[in-house]
């Protein structure tokens, strides 16, 4: 059992910039799949942003050019960089780790952009 913690999130201006954090319980080198979701109030968990190995990123085309996510194995924790921030952005973001998908999930951090 993975467990994940998320850190990072917060209240930001649009345009502004927030990188979130999860750490894993134990190491990541080995798990195929790290990633981020968000939902959003009233909609479905969608997907963010994922690595594979950290070698094949995806990205939901909404995030494309303003967000990154990376992974460091020595600190078994996956960031996700996001810049220029819009409120359509706001939401509640989740990291997930599996093999080919989400297995285990964090509890959520929360991401709010004002305009």
């Amino acid at each position: 059992q993975v467990q994940l913690v998320e850190s990072g999130g917060g209240l930001v201006q649009a345009g502004g910039s927030l990188r979130l954090s999860c750490v894993a319980s134990e190491s990541i080198f080995s798990i195929n799949l790290m990633g981020w979701y968000r939902q959003a109030p009233g909609k479905q968990r969608e997907l963010v942003a994922t690595d594979r190995r950290g070698r094949i990123t995806n990205y939901a085309d909404s995030v494309k050019g303003r967000f990154t996510i990376s992974r460091d194995n020595a600190k078994s924790t996956v960031y996700l960089q996001m810049n220029s921030l819009k409120p359509e952005d706001t939401a509640v973001y989740y990291c997930a780790a599996g093999v080919f998908t989400p297995t285990y999930w964090g509890q959520g951090t929360q991401v709010t952009v004002s305009s």
